[in-house]
Parts: C-alpha cells; structure tokens; sequence
C-alpha cells in the first residue's frame, strides 16, 4: 500500500505541472475541438487509480524482490512506454486529427513520469518496511 500511495503522490504530483505547463501549448493546439471544454476529474481518477495498480504490479513490486533501484526504473519506463503508447498511437490510428509529435512526446512523458512514479514507489516501501 505504501508503495501504491508513494507512486500515486508523485505521478500525480508530476502530472498536473506538466499538463498544466503544456495543455494550451501542447494538447490544446494539436487537439483543439477534440478537447473537453472543462476537466473531469472522475474520468482522471479513475485512470490513475488503475494505473498505479499496474506501476506497482509490474514495476514496483519486481524491483522490491530484487531490492534494486533500476529495476523500478526501467520497468516504470517501458510500462509507461507501453502504456502511452497505447493510448497515443490508437488515437493516431483511429482519429482524424492526431499530431505525430504530439504521439511521441506524450510516449516519452509517459516513460519518464512511470520510471519517476515507480521509483518513489520503490522508495516509499523500502522506507515503510
């Protein structure tokens, strides 16, 4: 639980300055009418509480057996990977408008911010044990 929570805190934490710091810049120019005109936060929490599930199963939890700190790290990473990717290159493949920058910065952020999620997760569990 102490992992799930540590990763949670920053995920979020890392999340919302950067969707903060690119919506307009970012999302809002590539995506424009696509765009709800307004957050909505159920949608937003249900998707971090059933990522961090994955964070901690597949990254999290692999790295506290092996009491290793890249572990966490490159599992976060491709986790993220895998997952952004996921959602970016359907919405490429599916949508009428979808930026091919856009596709692969979003990929990127999704593998720096599970490899920082996990590894705080890492962090939080060792320090609870």
């Amino acid at each position: 639980m102490a992992a799930y929570v540590g990763a949670g805190v920053a995920i979020a934490g890392l999340d919302s300055v950067w969707l903060t710091m690119t919506n307009g810049a970012l999302y809002r120019a590539a995506l424009g009418a696509l765009l709800a005109p307004t957050f909505r936060p159920v949608p937003a929490i249900a998707f971090y509480l059933i990522y961090l599930v994955g964070v901690v199963v597949f990254a999290v939890a692999p790295a506290v057996a092996t009491n290793r700190w890249r572990d966490a790290a490159w599992r976060g990473a491709l986790f993220g990977l895998v997952c952004y990717a996921t959602y970016d290159l359907t919405n490429q493949a599916t949508l009428m408008v979808w930026s091919t920058p856009l596709t692969f910065i979003d990929m990127a952020w999704g593998a720096i911010l599970t490899t920082a999620g996990a590894s705080v997760g890492l962090f939080v569990a060792r320090k609870v044990q």
